[in-house]
């Protein structure tokens, strides 16, 4: 006896007897016609090697056997129930996993769309990766993960970015520095300082040395530092300036000022960047969906930039 020859329709008709307990009638909802209903149990009652129905005075009776394959299919076929409703819910984006990777400093941003996201759908898992541009850009190249956030996206021909929020840089002094006096302050006056900044290869330190190489500058005295919070401290301390995102800086943090530089703006965005050329998950498209409708009610409107309905569009979500 190998079990493993029942085919599911064998199971379901067999069932439909039992709740019937009537050939015509199964044949009936199940589009059959009697003969057949009666070769299929048949043919399952040989493959099991036990009678699992019999009929007396025109009656169907269920044997034990037969009882408990009834009791066994119920089980079976409750728990393919289940996992249809469960490809529903992955299918709508309920379920599932959605993994993000970001760069550094959108640690400070991207948590307040995942937070109100987790909310409304509890079970989806968001592993989050935070690291430099050059540890998400590798995680981006071996296709780790289903959605990533860069405020310099690479351009890459499987890279597919939005814009979704402003990233104004802005250059900060430790509150009693001289430049801090200074109503107004030129780039010439800043380059002669010491400035706090992140590894080569970040966008930050990129946008600023783009601007400085543009406009005939050469910093002389530098300090790399290995985070925007490491920048940030260091600068309230007294050790030199600092060339940072202005979502970073938090907004009771009083030892440091903004210097206003007027003859220089550095800005950015910051990007959703998915891989054309790697499934995208059913999570991810939801979060994406989400993020095009809630950017307002979850960031502040006067940096947002939503083109996020060009990605999910180009995604036919």
């Amino acid at each position: 006896m190998d079990l493993r020859h029942i085919s599911f329709r064998l199971l379901e008709v067999f069932m439909c007897v039992v709740k019937t307990r009537s050939i015509s009638e199964t044949a009936r909802q199940l589009y059959l016609t009697q003969p057949t209903v009666s070769q299929q149990i048949k043919r399952l009652q040989e493959t099991v090697n036990e009678p699992l129905i019999v009929v007396n005075q025109q009656r169907i009776h269920v044997t034990e056997a037969g009882f408990a394959l009834f009791q066994t299919c119920q089980q079976v076929f409750g728990h393919f129930d289940d996992y249809r409703d469960y490809l529903a819910e992955l299918r709508g984006g309920e379920r599932g996993q959605c993994k993000i990777a970001i760069v550094n400093t959108a640690q400070y941003i991207l948590p307040k769309l995942l937070g109100p996201y987790s909310n409304l759908h509890p079970h989806v898992e968001l592993p989050l990766e935070i690291g430099n541009r050059a540890e998400v850009l590798a995680r981006f190249e071996r296709g780790e993960d289903d959605i990533y956030v860069f405020s310099h996206p690479p351009s890459l021909e499987h890279a597919k970015a939005a814009r979704f929020l402003q990233n104004p840089l802005v250059f900060i002094a430790p509150k009693n520095h001289h430049l801090a006096l200074q109503k107004n302050v030129n780039l010439k006056a800043l380059v002669t300082e010491r400035f706090l900044l992140r590894e080569p290869g970040s966008a930050t330190r990129m946008l600023f040395e783009s601007e400085l190489q543009s406009r005939g500058f050469v910093l002389s005295n530098t300090v790399q530092m290995a985070s925007n919070e490491a920048i940030r401290v260091s600068v309230g301390s007294g050790m030199g300036l600092g060339v940072v995102s202005r979502h970073v800086l938090p907004a009771h943090d009083t030892s440091f000022c903004i210097l206003n530089v007027a003859d220089v703006q550095i800005a950015s965005h910051w990007y959703f960047v998915v891989r054309t050329d790697r499934h995208l998950s059913h999570a991810a498209r939801s979060f994406l969906k989400f993020a095009e409708l809630n950017l307002e009610q979850c960031l502040d409107k006067a940096w947002i930039t939503n083109e996020l309905s060009t990605l999910n569009d180009s995604l036919g979500y």
